[in-house]
C-alpha cells in the first residue's frame, strides 16, 4: 500500500514504477494489491484505453493516475481536502512527466463537483472514507449517473462489513469481489453490461484473505 517513506507507485503502463505520495492523514490509500486487481479487470476489457476518467475521493490521485499511465485520454481528480489535493497535484506531474495524460485537480466536496460539472466520463473510480454512510454514497450515486457516458463503468470500493450497495436506477452491479476487508463493486451503466466482454474470472477475481484497503 504505502512504505515507511510514505509513498506508493504506478504499477503499469507508461508510468510504470513512478513513485506516488501518499498524504499524511485523512486518507485511505487502495493497496497496490487491490489496484492490481483493478486494473487486471479492466484492461481485459481495454476500459482504460482513450477513457475519460474520473476519480472521486481522489487522495493521492492513485486510481486515477494508474488509469491515465494505461492509456487514458483524460483523468479528473476530485479531492475536498487542501493537503490531500496538493499532493494529489504532485503526484499528477509526475505521472504526466512519465507521458501520460495530465490530469486536473479539483479541489471541491465530490457532491458540489458533480452537480456543476458538464462533463462526461467513461470510468469512474469512487473510493470514499469507509465511515461515508451508504445513504451519502447512493446519493453521490445518482448524481454521478447523469454524467455518465453509454456504455460507462464505475468502480466502488467499500468495507466487506458495509451494507449491500444501493444503486440508482441508471446503474447495475455487474460483479463485486472481496479482498480482504475490502470489497469491489463493479458498476455498468444500465442495459449495457451484457453487451461486453466479462470482466473475466482471472486471479483479480479471487477473494483475497490478505488483501489490504
Amino acid at each position: 500500500m504505502r512504505d515507511d517513506s510514505g509513498m506508493t507507485r504506478i504499477i503499469g503502463g507508461l508510468a510504470g514504477g513512478v513513485r506516488l505520495h501518499v498524504p499524511v492523514r485523512g486518507t485511505r490509500p487502495t493497496s497496490e494489491r487491490v489496484r492490481e486487481a483493478i486494473f487486471s479487470a479492466l484492461d481485459a476489457r481495454s476500459l482504460c484505453d482513450g477513457a475519460r476518467v474520473l476519480d472521486l475521493f481522489a487522495g493521492s490521485g492513485a486510481l486515477g493516475l494508474e488509469a491515465a499511465s494505461r492509456g487514458a485520454e483524460s483523468v479528473v481528480l476530485v479531492e475536498r481536502d487542501k493537503g490531500a489535493a496538493r499532493v494529489a497535484t504532485r503526484n499528477a506531474e509526475a505521472v504526466a512527466k512519465a507521458g501520460a495524460a495530465r490530469a486536473l485537480v479539483e479541489q471541491v466536496a465530490v457532491t458540489a463537483f458533480l452537480q456543476r460539472s458538464g462533463r462526461t466520463f467513461d470510468l469512474v473510480f469512487i473510493d470514499p472514507p469507509y465511515e461515508l454512510p451508504g445513504d451519502a454514497l447512493s446519493g453521490v450515486l445518482a448524481d454521478l449517473a447523469p454524467l455518465l457516458a453509454h456504455p460507462a463503468t464505475v468502480v466502488v470500493e467499500r468495507a466487506r462489513r458495509a451494507a449491500p450497495l444501493e444503486t440508482p436506477g441508471d446503474l447495475e452491479v455487474e460483479r463485486t469481489r472481496d479482498y480482504g476487508d475490502t470489497t469491489l463493486h463493479y458498476l455498468a451503466t444500465t442495459g449495457t453490461a451484457a453487451d461486453r466482454p466479462s470482466l473475466g474470472d482471472g486471479q483479480e477475481g479471487a477473494a483475497d484473505p490478505e488483501g489490504t484497503a
